[in-house]
Protein backbone atom coordinates (compact mmCIF):
# COMPACT_ATOMS: atom_id res chain seq x y z
CA UNK A 1 0.00 0.00 0.00
CA UNK A 2 2.76 2.24 0.75
CA UNK A 3 4.47 1.91 -2.46
CA UNK A 4 1.06 2.58 -4.15
CA UNK A 5 0.66 5.74 -2.40
CA UNK A 6 4.08 7.15 -3.25
CA UNK A 7 3.04 6.51 -7.07
CA UNK A 8 0.07 7.88 -6.77
CA UNK A 9 0.81 11.42 -5.03
CA UNK A 10 4.35 11.71 -6.60
CA UNK A 11 3.41 10.96 -10.25
CA UNK A 12 0.20 12.56 -10.28
CA UNK A 13 1.59 15.58 -8.72
CA UNK A 14 4.39 16.09 -10.76
CA UNK A 15 2.10 15.05 -13.90
CA UNK A 16 -0.78 17.00 -12.68
CA UNK A 17 2.22 20.36 -12.43
CA UNK A 18 3.04 19.04 -16.19
CA UNK A 19 -0.40 19.39 -17.69
CA UNK A 20 -0.46 23.15 -16.04
CA UNK A 21 2.39 23.87 -17.21
CA UNK A 22 0.89 23.36 -20.98
CA UNK A 23 -2.22 24.97 -20.22
CA UNK A 24 -3.94 21.86 -19.73
CA UNK A 25 -5.87 21.48 -16.10
CA UNK A 26 -3.82 19.72 -13.73
CA UNK A 27 -6.67 16.58 -12.69
CA UNK A 28 -6.58 15.69 -16.49
CA UNK A 29 -3.01 14.46 -15.42
CA UNK A 30 -3.48 12.92 -12.78
CA UNK A 31 -6.63 10.86 -13.94
CA UNK A 32 -4.69 9.74 -16.95
CA UNK A 33 -2.00 8.58 -13.99
CA UNK A 34 -4.74 7.00 -12.95
CA UNK A 35 -5.88 4.96 -16.05
CA UNK A 36 -2.01 4.44 -16.55
CA UNK A 37 -1.08 3.46 -13.08
CA UNK A 38 -4.85 1.10 -12.33
CA UNK A 39 -5.99 -2.13 -13.49
CA UNK A 40 -6.82 -1.15 -16.84
CA UNK A 41 -3.09 -0.91 -17.80
CA UNK A 42 0.07 -0.68 -15.70
CA UNK A 43 -1.61 -2.76 -12.60
CA UNK A 44 0.94 -0.64 -10.40
CA UNK A 45 -2.05 0.05 -7.37
CA UNK A 46 -2.66 -2.07 -5.16
CA UNK A 47 -5.77 -4.20 -4.38
CA UNK A 48 -6.23 -2.86 -0.75
CA UNK A 49 -5.51 0.88 -2.00
CA UNK A 50 -8.47 0.07 -4.47
CA UNK A 51 -10.48 -1.08 -2.34
CA UNK A 52 -10.09 1.64 -0.14
CA UNK A 53 -10.81 4.10 -3.14
CA UNK A 54 -14.69 4.73 -2.20
CA UNK A 55 -13.63 6.30 1.85
CA UNK A 56 -10.62 7.61 0.53
CA UNK A 57 -12.50 9.91 -2.40
CA UNK A 58 -15.24 10.76 0.28
CA UNK A 59 -12.45 12.28 2.67
CA UNK A 60 -11.59 14.07 -0.88
CA UNK A 61 -14.84 15.34 -1.52
CA UNK A 62 -15.73 16.71 1.89
CA UNK A 63 -12.38 18.76 2.14
CA UNK A 64 -13.53 19.98 -0.72
CA UNK A 65 -17.04 20.66 0.14
CA UNK A 66 -15.94 22.21 3.62
CA UNK A 67 -13.65 24.75 1.79
CA UNK A 68 -16.69 25.46 -0.86
CA UNK A 69 -18.74 26.26 3.00
CA UNK A 70 -15.84 28.56 3.89
CA UNK A 71 -15.98 30.23 0.99
CA UNK A 72 -19.75 31.16 0.38
CA UNK A 73 -20.98 34.57 1.24
CA UNK A 74 -24.19 35.36 2.86
CA UNK A 75 -25.04 38.80 1.14
CA UNK A 76 -24.63 37.26 -2.08
CA UNK A 77 -26.89 33.75 -1.28
CA UNK A 78 -29.56 36.23 0.16
CA UNK A 79 -29.48 38.37 -3.55
CA UNK A 80 -29.19 34.93 -5.72
CA UNK A 81 -31.60 33.10 -3.50
CA UNK A 82 -33.84 32.05 -5.50
CA UNK A 83 -31.30 31.22 -8.34
CA UNK A 84 -29.47 29.43 -6.20
CA UNK A 85 -32.17 27.52 -5.41
CA UNK A 86 -33.86 26.76 -8.73
CA UNK A 87 -30.10 25.92 -9.93
CA UNK A 88 -30.52 23.11 -7.19
CA UNK A 89 -33.11 21.75 -8.84
CA UNK A 90 -33.82 22.52 -12.16
CA UNK A 91 -30.99 21.38 -14.47
CA UNK A 92 -30.62 18.29 -12.88
CA UNK A 93 -34.33 17.34 -12.82
CA UNK A 94 -34.22 18.39 -16.59
CA UNK A 95 -30.92 16.51 -17.75
CA UNK A 96 -32.08 13.63 -16.00
CA UNK A 97 -35.79 13.58 -18.07
CA UNK A 98 -34.40 14.61 -20.76
CA UNK A 99 -31.30 11.71 -20.35
CA UNK A 100 -33.96 9.22 -20.05
CA UNK A 101 -35.65 9.70 -23.04
CA UNK A 102 -32.85 10.07 -25.06
CA UNK A 103 -32.19 6.24 -23.47
CA UNK A 104 -35.30 5.03 -24.46
CA UNK A 105 -35.18 5.70 -27.88
CA UNK A 106 -31.22 5.30 -28.10
CA UNK A 107 -30.74 2.19 -26.06
CA UNK A 108 -34.38 0.82 -25.89
CA UNK A 109 -34.33 1.25 -22.34
CA UNK A 110 -37.53 1.51 -20.29
CA UNK A 111 -38.23 4.74 -18.54
CA UNK A 112 -37.19 3.45 -14.80
CA UNK A 113 -33.69 2.26 -16.12
CA UNK A 114 -33.59 5.71 -18.19
CA UNK A 115 -34.40 7.93 -15.76
CA UNK A 116 -31.42 6.11 -13.03
CA UNK A 117 -28.69 6.76 -15.97
CA UNK A 118 -30.53 10.44 -15.74
CA UNK A 119 -29.80 10.54 -12.11
CA UNK A 120 -26.05 9.31 -12.33
CA UNK A 121 -25.18 11.54 -15.44
CA UNK A 122 -27.38 14.38 -14.00
CA UNK A 123 -25.21 14.82 -10.87
CA UNK A 124 -22.43 17.53 -10.67
CA UNK A 125 -19.14 17.38 -9.75
CA UNK A 126 -18.08 19.25 -6.44
CA UNK A 127 -14.35 18.23 -7.31
CA UNK A 128 -14.18 20.04 -10.43
CA UNK A 129 -16.78 23.00 -9.84
CA UNK A 130 -16.10 23.95 -6.42
CA UNK A 131 -12.41 24.67 -7.13
CA UNK A 132 -13.20 26.28 -10.11
CA UNK A 133 -15.42 29.01 -8.85
CA UNK A 134 -13.44 29.38 -5.41
CA UNK A 135 -10.78 30.27 -8.14
CA UNK A 136 -13.17 32.75 -9.42
CA UNK A 137 -13.94 34.30 -6.49
CA UNK A 138 -10.20 35.14 -5.58
CA UNK A 139 -9.82 36.67 -8.62
CA UNK A 140 -13.11 38.50 -9.13
CA UNK A 141 -14.95 36.79 -11.75
CA UNK A 142 -18.99 37.03 -11.42
CA UNK A 143 -18.71 37.82 -7.75
CA UNK A 144 -20.75 41.41 -7.85
CA UNK A 145 -23.60 39.38 -8.74
CA UNK A 146 -22.56 36.64 -6.47
CA UNK A 147 -22.55 34.29 -9.61
CA UNK A 148 -19.86 31.59 -7.96
CA UNK A 149 -21.98 31.79 -4.77
CA UNK A 150 -25.44 30.32 -6.61
CA UNK A 151 -22.95 27.91 -8.84
CA UNK A 152 -21.51 26.42 -5.39
CA UNK A 153 -24.81 25.74 -3.68
CA UNK A 154 -26.95 25.17 -6.77
CA UNK A 155 -24.29 21.73 -7.43
CA UNK A 156 -24.98 21.03 -3.84
CA UNK A 157 -28.74 20.94 -3.97
CA UNK A 158 -28.80 19.27 -7.17
CA UNK A 159 -26.44 16.29 -5.83
CA UNK A 160 -28.80 15.50 -2.50
CA UNK A 161 -32.32 15.79 -5.02
CA UNK A 162 -30.33 12.98 -7.37
CA UNK A 163 -29.13 10.45 -5.08
CA UNK A 164 -32.33 10.14 -3.38
CA UNK A 165 -34.13 9.10 -6.83
CA UNK A 166 -31.27 7.40 -7.39
CA UNK A 167 -31.80 5.33 -4.63
CA UNK A 168 -35.60 5.11 -4.98
CA UNK A 169 -35.23 3.93 -8.67
CA UNK A 170 -32.57 1.44 -7.76
CA UNK A 171 -34.98 -0.29 -5.05
CA UNK A 172 -37.85 -0.20 -7.37
CA UNK A 173 -35.81 -2.01 -10.16
CA UNK A 174 -34.11 -4.69 -7.89
CA UNK A 175 -37.43 -5.30 -6.26
CA UNK A 176 -39.78 -4.44 -8.95
CA UNK A 177 -42.32 -2.40 -6.70
CA UNK A 178 -41.95 0.36 -4.29
CA UNK A 179 -41.96 -0.76 -0.81
CA UNK A 180 -45.39 1.48 0.66
CA UNK A 181 -44.60 2.53 4.18
CA UNK A 182 -47.33 2.49 6.88
CA UNK A 183 -48.48 5.54 8.69
CA UNK A 184 -50.89 6.38 11.58
CA UNK A 185 -54.81 5.81 11.07
CA UNK A 186 -54.32 2.82 8.20
CA UNK A 187 -52.39 5.34 6.09
CA UNK A 188 -50.01 3.57 3.45
CA UNK A 189 -48.41 6.51 1.39
CA UNK A 190 -45.52 4.65 -1.24
CA UNK A 191 -42.07 5.98 -1.61
CA UNK A 192 -42.39 8.18 -4.54
CA UNK A 193 -44.97 10.41 -2.61
CA UNK A 194 -42.41 10.55 0.50
CA UNK A 195 -39.59 11.57 -1.88
CA UNK A 196 -40.30 15.43 -1.60
CA UNK A 197 -40.64 15.10 2.42
CA UNK A 198 -37.42 13.09 2.13
CA UNK A 199 -35.55 15.81 0.18
CA UNK A 200 -37.07 18.29 3.11
CA UNK A 201 -36.14 16.88 5.54
CA UNK A 202 -32.27 15.92 3.76
CA UNK A 203 -31.46 19.38 3.64
CA UNK A 204 -33.20 21.01 6.64
CA UNK A 205 -31.83 18.25 9.03
CA UNK A 206 -28.25 19.07 6.92
CA UNK A 207 -28.53 22.51 7.31
CA UNK A 208 -29.46 22.29 11.18
CA UNK A 209 -26.22 20.09 11.80
CA UNK A 210 -24.03 21.65 9.84
CA UNK A 211 -24.67 24.95 12.11
CA UNK A 212 -24.80 22.14 15.63
CA UNK A 213 -21.33 21.64 13.86
CA UNK A 214 -20.06 24.97 13.28
CA UNK A 215 -21.02 25.95 17.20
CA UNK A 216 -19.13 22.96 17.92
CA UNK A 217 -15.81 24.03 16.49
CA UNK A 218 -16.04 27.49 17.57
CA UNK A 219 -17.06 26.56 21.35
CA UNK A 220 -14.03 24.07 21.09
CA UNK A 221 -11.30 26.11 19.15
CA UNK A 222 -12.19 29.92 19.65
CA UNK A 223 -13.87 30.00 23.29
CA UNK A 224 -11.77 26.57 25.10
CA UNK A 225 -8.76 27.25 22.87
CA UNK A 226 -8.19 23.75 22.63
CA UNK A 227 -5.93 23.94 19.92
CA UNK A 228 -2.50 25.72 19.47
CA UNK A 229 -2.10 26.32 15.71
CA UNK A 230 -3.73 25.90 12.42
CA UNK A 231 -2.72 22.51 11.69
CA UNK A 232 -4.57 21.34 14.67
CA UNK A 233 -7.63 23.70 13.92
CA UNK A 234 -7.99 21.95 10.46
CA UNK A 235 -7.64 18.06 12.11
CA UNK A 236 -10.00 19.13 14.63
CA UNK A 237 -12.70 20.07 12.14
CA UNK A 238 -11.88 17.54 9.04
CA UNK A 239 -12.74 14.93 11.69
CA UNK A 240 -16.04 16.56 12.47
CA UNK A 241 -16.37 17.48 9.04
CA UNK A 242 -16.05 13.68 7.92
CA UNK A 243 -18.17 12.67 11.05
CA UNK A 244 -20.86 14.08 9.86
CA UNK A 245 -20.47 12.24 5.96
CA UNK A 246 -19.87 9.16 8.14
CA UNK A 247 -23.01 9.79 10.23
CA UNK A 248 -25.32 10.45 7.42
CA UNK A 249 -24.57 7.22 5.78
CA UNK A 250 -25.28 5.21 8.44
CA UNK A 251 -28.44 7.54 9.27
CA UNK A 252 -29.72 8.24 5.64
CA UNK A 253 -32.10 11.39 7.44
CA UNK A 254 -29.88 14.17 6.34
CA UNK A 255 -27.59 15.35 3.52
CA UNK A 256 -23.82 14.44 5.34
CA UNK A 257 -22.38 16.64 2.18
CA UNK A 258 -24.58 19.54 2.76
CA UNK A 259 -23.78 19.65 6.27
CA UNK A 260 -20.38 19.69 5.70
CA UNK A 261 -21.01 22.72 3.09
CA UNK A 262 -23.61 24.34 5.91
CA UNK A 263 -20.56 23.72 8.78
CA UNK A 264 -18.17 25.72 6.69
CA UNK A 265 -20.82 28.77 5.80
CA UNK A 266 -22.39 28.86 9.53
CA UNK A 267 -18.47 29.35 10.79
CA UNK A 268 -18.07 32.76 8.68
CA UNK A 269 -21.23 33.99 10.32
CA UNK A 270 -19.92 33.15 13.82
CA UNK A 271 -16.29 33.38 14.12
CA UNK A 272 -14.57 35.11 10.71
CA UNK A 273 -11.18 34.65 12.13
CA UNK A 274 -11.56 30.68 12.81
CA UNK A 275 -13.11 30.69 9.58
CA UNK A 276 -9.73 32.30 8.18
CA UNK A 277 -7.76 29.86 9.38
CA UNK A 278 -9.36 26.46 8.91
CA UNK A 279 -9.50 28.13 5.09
CA UNK A 280 -5.87 28.14 5.15
CA UNK A 281 -5.71 24.53 6.72
CA UNK A 282 -8.18 22.90 3.91
CA UNK A 283 -6.44 24.50 1.40
CA UNK A 284 -3.15 22.56 2.33
CA UNK A 285 -5.44 19.08 2.78
CA UNK A 286 -7.12 20.04 -0.58
CA UNK A 287 -3.28 20.01 -2.65
CA UNK A 288 -3.25 15.90 -1.13
CA UNK A 289 -6.59 15.17 -1.81
CA UNK A 290 -7.16 16.54 -4.96
CA UNK A 291 -4.33 14.00 -6.40
CA UNK A 292 -6.07 11.00 -4.39
CA UNK A 293 -9.38 11.71 -5.97
CA UNK A 294 -8.69 12.29 -9.75
CA UNK A 295 -5.96 9.55 -9.60
CA UNK A 296 -8.23 6.79 -8.13
CA UNK A 297 -10.87 8.35 -10.71
CA UNK A 298 -8.72 7.32 -13.26
CA UNK A 299 -8.12 4.17 -11.98
CA UNK A 300 -11.76 3.48 -11.45
CA UNK A 301 -12.62 4.13 -15.27
CA UNK A 302 -13.48 0.97 -16.95
CA UNK A 303 -12.14 1.43 -20.58
CA UNK A 304 -13.13 -1.78 -21.60
CA UNK A 305 -16.34 -1.40 -21.36
CA UNK A 306 -16.52 2.34 -23.57
CA UNK A 307 -15.89 0.98 -26.80
CA UNK A 308 -19.49 -0.28 -27.73
CA UNK A 309 -21.16 2.22 -26.05
CA UNK A 310 -18.87 5.73 -27.34
CA UNK A 311 -20.65 6.78 -29.55
CA UNK A 312 -24.37 6.85 -28.48
CA UNK A 313 -22.66 7.86 -25.17
CA UNK A 314 -21.27 11.07 -26.26
CA UNK A 315 -25.15 11.60 -28.08
CA UNK A 316 -26.56 11.03 -25.12
CA UNK A 317 -24.84 13.21 -23.46
CA UNK A 318 -24.42 16.13 -25.67
CA UNK A 319 -28.59 15.93 -25.87
CA UNK A 320 -28.69 16.03 -22.07
CA UNK A 321 -26.53 18.91 -21.53
CA UNK A 322 -27.29 21.08 -24.59
CA UNK A 323 -30.87 20.28 -24.56
CA UNK A 324 -31.84 19.30 -20.56
CA UNK A 325 -29.44 21.58 -18.95
CA UNK A 326 -30.37 24.41 -20.70
CA UNK A 327 -33.97 24.52 -20.27
CA UNK A 328 -33.20 24.03 -16.25
CA UNK A 329 -30.58 27.00 -16.77
CA UNK A 330 -33.01 28.99 -18.58
CA UNK A 331 -35.65 28.39 -15.98
CA UNK A 332 -33.38 28.81 -13.33
CA UNK A 333 -32.16 32.37 -14.14
CA UNK A 334 -35.72 33.39 -15.45
CA UNK A 335 -36.74 36.92 -13.96
CA UNK A 336 -33.25 37.21 -12.23
CA UNK A 337 -30.10 40.40 -12.74
CA UNK A 338 -28.39 37.88 -15.29
CA UNK A 339 -27.46 38.90 -18.67
CA UNK A 340 -27.53 36.19 -21.67
CA UNK A 341 -23.68 36.17 -21.18
CA UNK A 342 -24.04 35.12 -17.81
CA UNK A 343 -26.61 32.66 -18.65
CA UNK A 344 -24.09 31.08 -20.99
CA UNK A 345 -21.18 30.88 -18.84
CA UNK A 346 -23.46 27.88 -16.61
CA UNK A 347 -22.72 26.25 -19.61
CA UNK A 348 -19.24 25.26 -19.14
CA UNK A 349 -19.55 26.39 -15.35
CA UNK A 350 -22.17 23.81 -14.31
CA UNK A 351 -22.13 20.96 -16.38
CA UNK A 352 -19.19 18.79 -15.14
CA UNK A 353 -19.25 15.60 -13.87
CA UNK A 354 -16.74 13.39 -11.79
CA UNK A 355 -17.42 12.51 -8.53
CA UNK A 356 -20.84 10.97 -8.29
CA UNK A 357 -20.81 9.39 -11.06
CA UNK A 358 -17.49 7.47 -10.15
CA UNK A 359 -19.28 6.73 -6.60
CA UNK A 360 -22.52 5.38 -7.88
CA UNK A 361 -22.07 4.51 -11.59
CA UNK A 362 -20.81 0.91 -11.05
CA UNK A 363 -24.08 0.49 -8.20
CA UNK A 364 -26.33 -1.11 -11.11
CA UNK A 365 -24.12 -3.46 -12.53
CA UNK A 366 -23.63 -4.47 -9.46
CA UNK A 367 -26.75 -4.75 -8.24
CA UNK A 368 -27.95 -7.14 -11.97
CA UNK A 369 -29.87 -3.92 -13.05
CA UNK A 370 -30.28 -4.62 -16.71
CA UNK A 371 -28.23 -2.61 -18.67
CA UNK A 372 -25.93 -1.98 -16.01
CA UNK A 373 -22.75 -2.46 -17.88
CA UNK A 374 -24.17 0.14 -20.47
CA UNK A 375 -24.72 2.94 -17.46
CA UNK A 376 -21.48 1.92 -15.91
CA UNK A 377 -19.55 2.38 -19.57
CA UNK A 378 -21.94 6.18 -19.97
CA UNK A 379 -20.76 7.18 -16.30
CA UNK A 380 -17.30 6.35 -16.99
CA UNK A 381 -17.50 8.13 -20.31
CA UNK A 382 -19.08 11.08 -18.74
CA UNK A 383 -16.02 11.73 -16.48
CA UNK A 384 -13.76 11.57 -19.27
CA UNK A 385 -15.18 14.06 -21.18
CA UNK A 386 -16.78 16.50 -19.31
CA UNK A 387 -14.78 16.77 -16.29
CA UNK A 388 -11.50 17.89 -18.15
CA UNK A 389 -13.65 20.29 -20.20
CA UNK A 390 -15.58 21.80 -17.35
CA UNK A 391 -11.72 22.56 -15.51
CA UNK A 392 -10.22 23.56 -18.65
CA UNK A 393 -13.84 25.73 -19.54
CA UNK A 394 -14.00 27.72 -16.39
CA UNK A 395 -11.12 29.11 -16.18
CA UNK A 396 -10.94 30.36 -20.04
CA UNK A 397 -14.73 31.40 -20.35
CA UNK A 398 -15.37 33.38 -16.94
CA UNK A 399 -13.06 36.49 -18.56
CA UNK A 400 -14.80 36.47 -21.38
CA UNK A 401 -18.71 36.08 -20.02
CA UNK A 402 -18.19 36.98 -16.71
CA UNK A 403 -18.20 40.82 -15.23
CA UNK A 404 -14.92 41.57 -12.86
CA UNK A 405 -15.81 43.00 -9.36
CA UNK A 406 -13.91 43.54 -6.09
CA UNK A 407 -12.52 40.46 -4.45
CA UNK A 408 -13.97 39.96 -1.14
CA UNK A 409 -10.63 38.77 1.12
CA UNK A 410 -12.58 37.86 4.39
CA UNK A 411 -14.58 35.16 2.59
CA UNK A 412 -11.96 33.37 0.27
CA UNK A 413 -8.46 32.35 0.45
CA UNK A 414 -6.40 35.01 -2.03
CA UNK A 415 -3.03 32.83 -3.35
CA UNK A 416 -0.29 35.48 -4.38
CA UNK A 417 3.57 35.61 -4.85
CA UNK A 418 3.72 38.29 -1.93
CA UNK A 419 6.87 40.30 -2.86
CA UNK A 420 8.60 43.08 -0.34
CA UNK A 421 11.12 45.27 -1.03
CA UNK A 422 13.90 46.34 0.97
CA UNK A 423 15.83 49.33 0.15
CA UNK A 424 19.13 49.72 1.84
CA UNK A 425 22.02 51.92 1.60
CA UNK A 426 25.68 51.14 3.26
CA UNK A 427 24.90 52.20 6.59
CA UNK A 428 24.89 50.60 9.60
CA UNK A 429 21.19 51.20 9.11
CA UNK A 430 20.78 48.40 6.44
CA UNK A 431 21.13 46.08 9.42
CA UNK A 432 17.79 47.05 10.75
CA UNK A 433 16.03 47.49 7.38
CA UNK A 434 17.08 43.94 6.70
CA UNK A 435 16.01 42.25 10.09
CA UNK A 436 12.54 44.22 9.75
CA UNK A 437 12.05 42.87 6.27
CA UNK A 438 13.19 39.48 7.18
CA UNK A 439 10.33 39.23 9.89
CA UNK A 440 7.80 40.33 7.62
CA UNK A 441 8.58 37.93 5.03
CA UNK A 442 8.41 35.01 7.65
CA UNK A 443 5.38 36.25 8.80
CA UNK A 444 3.44 36.22 5.21
CA UNK A 445 6.24 33.29 3.57
CA UNK A 446 6.69 36.14 1.42
CA UNK A 447 10.05 36.90 -1.36
CA UNK A 448 12.21 40.05 -0.79
CA UNK A 449 13.86 42.40 -3.58
CA UNK A 450 16.84 43.74 -1.25
CA UNK A 451 17.69 46.77 -3.27
CA UNK A 452 20.95 49.32 -3.39
CA UNK A 453 20.94 52.52 -5.65
CA UNK A 454 24.79 52.96 -6.08
CA UNK A 455 25.31 56.91 -6.06
CA UNK A 456 29.70 56.46 -5.81
CA UNK A 457 32.06 54.03 -6.43
CA UNK A 458 32.18 52.12 -3.41
CA UNK A 459 32.47 48.70 -4.37
CA UNK A 460 33.48 47.03 -0.88
CA UNK A 461 30.22 48.34 0.55
CA UNK A 462 28.33 46.97 -1.43
CA UNK A 463 30.21 43.95 -1.37
CA UNK A 464 29.56 43.77 2.10
CA UNK A 465 25.80 44.78 2.50
CA UNK A 466 25.64 41.52 -0.08
CA UNK A 467 27.41 39.45 2.60
CA UNK A 468 24.82 41.03 5.18
CA UNK A 469 21.94 40.44 2.87
CA UNK A 470 22.84 37.01 2.93
CA UNK A 471 23.29 36.53 6.35
CA UNK A 472 20.40 38.03 7.83
CA UNK A 473 17.96 37.18 4.98
CA UNK A 474 19.47 32.96 4.95
CA UNK A 475 16.07 31.04 5.03
CA UNK A 476 14.34 33.56 2.82
CA UNK A 477 14.28 33.75 -1.10
CA UNK A 478 15.65 36.73 -2.15
CA UNK A 479 17.68 38.93 -4.97
CA UNK A 480 20.25 41.51 -4.93
CA UNK A 481 20.09 44.30 -7.05
CA UNK A 482 22.65 47.07 -7.08
CA UNK A 483 21.79 49.19 -9.35
CA UNK A 484 22.81 53.58 -10.45
CA UNK A 485 20.03 56.29 -10.51
CA UNK A 486 18.45 58.94 -8.65
CA UNK A 487 17.49 57.36 -5.26
CA UNK A 488 13.49 57.80 -4.58
CA UNK A 489 12.46 56.92 -8.37
CA UNK A 490 14.21 54.20 -8.94
CA UNK A 491 12.96 52.53 -5.95
CA UNK A 492 9.24 53.28 -6.96
CA UNK A 493 10.32 52.16 -10.54
CA UNK A 494 11.41 48.51 -9.49
CA UNK A 495 8.53 48.48 -7.04
CA UNK A 496 6.15 48.94 -10.01
CA UNK A 497 7.99 46.45 -12.05
CA UNK A 498 8.07 43.80 -9.79
CA UNK A 499 4.81 44.79 -8.16
CA UNK A 500 5.84 44.58 -4.57
CA UNK A 501 3.38 44.56 -1.58
CA UNK A 502 5.49 46.70 0.47
CA UNK A 503 8.27 48.79 0.70
CA UNK A 504 10.80 49.11 3.84
CA UNK A 505 13.31 51.49 4.02
CA UNK A 506 15.16 53.66 6.85
CA UNK A 507 14.49 57.06 8.30
CA UNK A 508 17.28 58.87 9.44
CA UNK A 509 17.57 62.06 11.68
CA UNK A 510 20.47 63.53 12.63
CA UNK A 511 19.33 66.44 15.00
CA UNK A 512 16.90 65.98 18.21
CA UNK A 513 14.68 68.72 16.53
CA UNK A 514 14.72 66.36 13.13
CA UNK A 515 12.61 63.82 15.13
CA UNK A 516 9.70 65.12 13.39
CA UNK A 517 10.72 64.81 9.87
CA UNK A 518 11.14 61.91 7.90
CA UNK A 519 14.83 62.69 5.40
CA UNK A 520 14.84 63.74 1.79
CA UNK A 521 14.69 60.27 0.46
CA UNK A 522 12.12 58.96 2.83
CA UNK A 523 9.99 62.01 2.19
CA UNK A 524 10.52 61.53 -1.10
CA UNK A 525 9.41 58.01 -1.57
CA UNK A 526 6.18 58.36 0.63
CA UNK A 527 4.82 61.54 -1.67
CA UNK A 528 5.23 59.44 -4.67
CA UNK A 529 4.55 55.67 -3.87
CA UNK A 530 1.01 54.12 -4.00
CA UNK A 531 2.39 51.74 -2.57
CA UNK A 532 2.53 51.10 1.21
CA UNK A 533 6.13 52.37 3.00
CA UNK A 534 6.89 51.23 6.23
CA UNK A 535 9.87 53.05 7.84
CA UNK A 536 12.34 51.50 10.39
CA UNK A 537 13.65 54.05 12.79
CA UNK A 538 17.44 54.42 13.59
CA UNK A 539 17.64 52.75 17.23
CA UNK A 540 20.93 54.33 17.95
CA UNK A 541 18.53 57.83 17.19
CA UNK A 542 15.39 56.56 18.55
CA UNK A 543 17.57 55.29 21.85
Amino acid sequence: MLESFILILLIGFFVGQIARRLKIPALVGMVLVGIILGPQVADLISPNVLAASTPLRTIAVMVILMKAGLGLDREKLVQQGTVALRLGFLPAACEALIVALAAIWILNFDFPTGLLLGCIIGAESPAVIVPGMLRLKSLGWGVTKGIPDAILTGSALSDVLLLLVFSLLLNFLAQGATSGVNLPFGLTVSAVQLLPLQIICQIVLGVVLGLLTARLLVFLLAKQNWTQNAVQDSLVGANLALLLVVLAEKFPFFSGYLAVMATGFFLIELDAPLARRLRSGFDSLWTIAEIVLFVLLGASIQLQVLEKTLVPGLVILAIGTLIGRAIGWYLSTLGSNWNRRERIFLLPGNSAKATVQAAIGAIPLAQGIQGGETILAIAALSILVTAPLGAWAIPIFAPKLLEKGEVDPTKVAINRRIIILAAVDTSPLASQVLSKTADLARRSDAEVIVLHIICTNDSQGVEHLQEKTQRLLADIRHKFMAIPGSIPEEIIRVAQDYRVAEIVMGKRGHKPWDEVLVGSVSQAVLESSSIPVILVEDERIAH
